[in-house]
Parts: structure tokens; C-alpha cells; sequence
């Protein structure tokens, strides 16, 4: 544990990616957790593709992203500074300052740097909790990282949707028990929408899922096989181990 000494707070370095990647991050309030690694790895890249991290955080995703993917530029928007503070670091840390960049600012007043329509893929783990059916952190910045603010669920799909270009793609990871409100947002916006089960283990229902879909597209959905996380003795899978250790992607 080291003292930040701006905001006298504690920090952990933190190392994803079987050590590629090295995060800053609180020690208290929310905690990069597996989930940013699996949106990151979901992202199907071309050469010299952008991408929008919609609620960066830290910047777990963004640089697992700009780590795996060597050709591409990475923007991300938190709407909470010492996270933004946290992400510019760890952008320095990691060597990925020219081609990865975290801005203050809130979906709903996003920075004006950022043009609609101009992402090839936006990506994002929103808020999994609706703030009106769940008790609130003691925490505040876990309670923002966990808890839907001003800007709700329906708030996050109409910025991704806003951001992303025609053709370009949209991806949440986020609860298994939220997808009907996901696709009703989508529909009709997005098409070849592919849904991607994270399973727990085997003969567990599914908790979190990834979304993907293509803009102004028109094929039918699809449900994935999705990706097994844990064995039966509580380790990782191989596949799964494969994308959090071994930076491999996940071919949806």
C-alpha cells in the first residue's frame, strides 16, 4: 500500500494481464475487477480503429485494449476526477500515452472534444446497479462506480449509440438479469447483435453477459455459446485464463 499524498489516500499497484499491464488504483472504493479485461478482449480491432470507453474508471479497459491491440487509438470519459487522475498515471506508467487518453467529463455533458459519431467501436461497463432498488454504498466513489446516477441505463445506450459511427459497434458487459432493458434499448438501432454468457461455472446460470452490436445493421440476433470461467475445483478455466493472464481475445 503506498499514500497518495494529493488526496492522502491509500493506492495498490496492480498488475493485469499476467503483468502487462500495471494499475494504479484505490485501495478503497471500487476495485478493478475481471470484467473491464473481458470487454476489452471482446473487441474485434482493425488497423488505426478508435475506440470510446464510456465510464473508463482507472483505465483498466482502455489500456488492456491499447495493450492487445498495438494499431488503434483509445479515448475513455469518467465522470469521476481522482479516477481520471489514476488513469493519466497509469497511461504513463504503461507507456500508452500517444495512443490512449481518459477525459473528465459526464455523459450527459460530455467533453466537447468528443464528436458524435466519429468511434469505430464504443465499449463500456456502465453502472450495474439501479440506484431506486439497491442500498447505496458507504462509499461514494464505489457507490458512482456501482450505482446509476443522473444518467441511467437508457442514458448509456443513447451516448453509445450517439458516439458510435455507422457500421461501428457498441459493447456493454454487464448483468445477465439486466439484458431485456439492454435490448430494448437497441432495438431497432442495432443489428447483429450477438449475445456472449459469462458462466460462472458449469451448471451455473449465467451473471454477467457482453453485448455487442453493429449500427444502422440488420442481421438477426445471436446467442453465443459464451465462455465457462471456473473449473470445478474453483480455477480458471483455460480459455478464461487465457484471456485475463495470456491477453488472448474472445472470438464472440
Amino acid at each position: 500500500m503506498t499514500i497518495d499524498k494529493n488526496t492522502e489516500t491509500e493506492f495498490s499497484e496492480d498488475f493485469l494481464l499476467g503483468g502487462r499491464v500495471l494499475v494504479r488504483q484505490p485501495t478503497e472504493g471500487y476495485r478493478v475487477a475481471i470484467d473491464p479485461i473481458f470487454l476489452a478482449a471482446s473487441i474485434e480491432i482493425e488497423p488505426n480503429d478508435t475506440i470510446l470507453d464510456v465510464g473508463a474508471g482507472v483505465g483498466a479497459a482502455s489500456l488492456c485494449l491499447a495493450t492487445r491491440a498495438l494499431n488503434v487509438k483509445v479515448t475513455g470519459v469518467e465522470l469521476q476526477r481522482d479516477y481520471v487522475r489514476y488513469a493519466a498515471e497509469n497511461i504513463k506508467l504503461n507507456k500508452l500515452r500517444e495512443r490512449v487518453e481518459i477525459l473528465h467529463g459526464d455523459l450527459l455533458r460530455p467533453p466537447p472534444r468528443l464528436a458524435a459519431g466519429t468511434f469505430s467501436h464504443v465499449m463500456t461497463n456502465p453502472p450495474y446497479l439501479d440506484a431506486t432498488r439497491n442500498n447505496i454504498s458507504y462509499n461514494e466513489t464505489k457507490a458512482m462506480a456501482n450505482l446509476e446516477g443522473e444518467a441511467d441505463l437508457d442514458q448509456w445506450a443513447k451516448f453509445s449509440l450517439l458516439m458510435v459511427k455507422p457500421k461501428g459497434t457498441v459493447t456493454f458487459i454487464h448483468r445477465a438479469d439486466r439484458l431485456d432493458q439492454i435490448l430494448s434499448y437497441f432495438s431497432g438501432k442495432l443489428g447483429n447483435i450477438i449475445i456472449y454468457p459469462l458462466w460462472p461455472g458449469r451448471n451455473k446460470p449465467a451473471k454477467r453477459v457482453l453485448i455487442r452490436g453493429v449500427k444502422n445493421a440488420n442481421g438477426a440476433l445471436r446467442l453465443a455459446p459464451g465462455m465457462i470461467l471456473h473449473s470445478d475445483d474453483g480455477r480458471y478455466t483455460p480459455e478464461a485464463d487465457a484471456v485475463l493472464r495470456q491477453a488472448k481475445s474472445i472470438v464472440m
